[in-house]
């Protein structure tokens, strides 16, 4: 289906209504430095195979499209094989997140990696991004790569994708209705024979085994002689929320990870076991435990405060010296740059250029009712990582962000201002000095497009009346992401893009 890195042009297209069918449901001082352990408590080192070859010649993953030689990348796959733990819990979990939870019975697996890494390794930052790999839709998708992999390829981070989930390597229906089921072994049943799957129950030591491989170096190992300092685990919706589990349950426990983003997490977190185990569900409001030892932060957008689907509000929890939260209004749980600008984006300014062309944005490939959401999201999301590797590199920890002004409802509200845009939260000039009204809500049609949010360009009426002269929206613009940019929410080459763009529109 897709190249290393890239994705056919077949499914970019077919199947694009599968792919963002995947996105989902599923206050101190600085922090020190958190050193990386060298052999976490009781994970297995598993067996790894590779570089993979054969079947169709090329790895299954709905990724970015473009040729990682292009920005100065590899490529690869590699198969990890051992015996995974299920874990179990004595008592009902808590909604605090200190949980004390044991390993339980153990089955064998194999699965797969995708790691892309610096051409030179002396581009090579020291950090590894761990990201779980979102199955909802029956096949794995990389969406927080796609996200933001500008930012990861110009600090010259490496990536690792995780094949956690069963259904991602055996096959099965995902978690939306009416998506036909996949995985890797249906996607090429040569090049996938190996591969076995016990359950998600099963996943999260699978996630341990995988980021403990990232720790290694070597002639043979996956990323080479690399020298690797720091791991970060990362997964954005149905990733996210197996990711609260493992942050909550597991990292205490192996202590594999040495930072974690939760991208568009959920109120809750996925069971710690589930059938045909003994089902260990996790309440809902559970919050990421306070006691941990490396930082995590927390990158919510609009929808996921206001969708009942999703729900974040009752997990809300204060900032402290190792969490962050941080949420964005005029964005949308997947958008018009997950659903396809972000396949092709190499960091050129185009995607931003796309952005002030708000009469170009449709319904999407789910047809929806209303112009899916084209807001900052993605903007935001290169600045979270960006903020989560200097914060476990230097012990800087991300800047405190003002939370979105809401109502809980129910159903949970935003105030808006009278355009229409959220108050509140992480301001960006697509925002404060607006062409459109950019929600995480208000769009109908297919099942999904309530979690796309929507796009209301301005009359061309209301545009005068804003921007007089194109040099008054300019002026006004540039200003706005300045102030975003020295706020520490928006980083130096995504302004210069937008204020470039800002400058070639034709607003005013």
């Amino acid at each position: 289906m897709g190249r290393p890195g890239g994705l056919s042009r077949s499914l970019a297209v077919s199947g694009l209504a599968a792919l963002v069918a995947s996105l989902v449901i599923a206050i101190g001082g600085p922090a020190a430095a958190t050193p990386s352990p060298t052999r976490p408590r009781g994970v297995s080192l598993p067996t790894v195979t590779g570089p993979v070859t054969g079947g169709m010649g090329h790895p299954t993953i709905v990724s970015t499209s473009f040729d990682l030689g292009q920005v100065g990348y590899t490529g690869s796959e590699y198969f990890l094989s051992g015996t995974a733990h299920a874990f179990s819990s004595a008592t009902p979990l808590t909604t605090n997140g200190r949980w004390r939870v044991q390993p339980a019975s153990t089955a064998p697996y194999e699965t797969r990696i995708l790691v892309y890494q610096p051409a030179n390794p002396k581009k090579f930052n020291g950090t590894v991004f761990v990201e779980w790999l979102n199955t909802t839709a029956g096949f794995d998708t990389a969406p927080d790569w796609q996200s933001a992999h500008n930012e990861i390829i110009r600090e010259g981070a490496a990536w690792i994708g995780v094949s956690a989930q069963s259904v991602g390597v055996q096959g099965g229906q995902g978690a939306v209705g009416g998506v036909a089921p996949g995985g890797l072994k249906a996607s090429d049943p040569a090049r996938y024979a190996p591969l076995h799957h016990p359950g998600d129950s099963y996943s999260y030591d699978i996630f341990s085994q995988a980021g403990l491989v990232a720790r290694q170096t070597g002639k043979t190992a996956p990323l080479g002689r690399l020298k690797v300092h720091h791991v970060l685990a990362i997964g954005e919706s149905q990733s996210a929320f197996r990711l609260v589990t493992y942050v909550d349950a597991v990292q205490p426990l192996d202590h594999v990870f040495d930072g974690f983003l939760l991208h568009s997490r959920s109120g809750n977190g996925t069971p710690l076991s589930q059938s045909p185990l003994p089902v260990v569900p996790v309440p809902v409001g559970t919050i990421i435990r306070t006691d941990l030892t490396v930082p995590v932060l927390t990158l919510e957008t609009e929808t996921d405060l206001i969708n009942p689907e999703i729900g974040y509000l009752p997990a809300q929890q204060p900032d402290s010296s190792r969490f962050r939260l941080w949420e964005v209004p005029g964005t949308a749980h997947a958008d018009l740059y997950s659903a396809g600008g972000g396949f092709s984006d190499t960091g050129d300014g185009q995607a931003e250029l796309a952005l002030f062309d708000v009469g170009a944005v449709t319904g999407g490939p789910l047809h929806c009712s209303t112009p899916i959401n084209d807001g900052p999201g993605y903007l935001v999301a290169n600045a979270a990582v960006y903020s989560l590797d200097r914060w476990v590199q230097t012990g800087t920890p991300p800047p405190r962000a003002p939370r979105l002004d809401t109502q809980a409802g129910p159903p949970v509200t935003v105030a808006r201002d009278p355009h229409g845009n959220a108050l509140g939260g992480i301001r960006t000039p697509l925002v404060d000095v607006p062409i459109a009204t950019l929600r995480g809500d208000g769009n109908g049609g297919g099942p999904l497009c309530s979690l796309f949010g929507s796009t209301v360009p301005f009359s061309a009426a209301t545009l005068a009346s804003l921007y007089p002269t194109h040099a008054a929206f300019v002026t006004r613009f540039d200003a706005a992401a300045q102030h975003t940019l020295r706020a520490g929410f928006l980083r130096p080459t995504d302004v210069k893009n937008l204020e470039a763009a800002a400058a070639k529109s034709a607003i005013g």
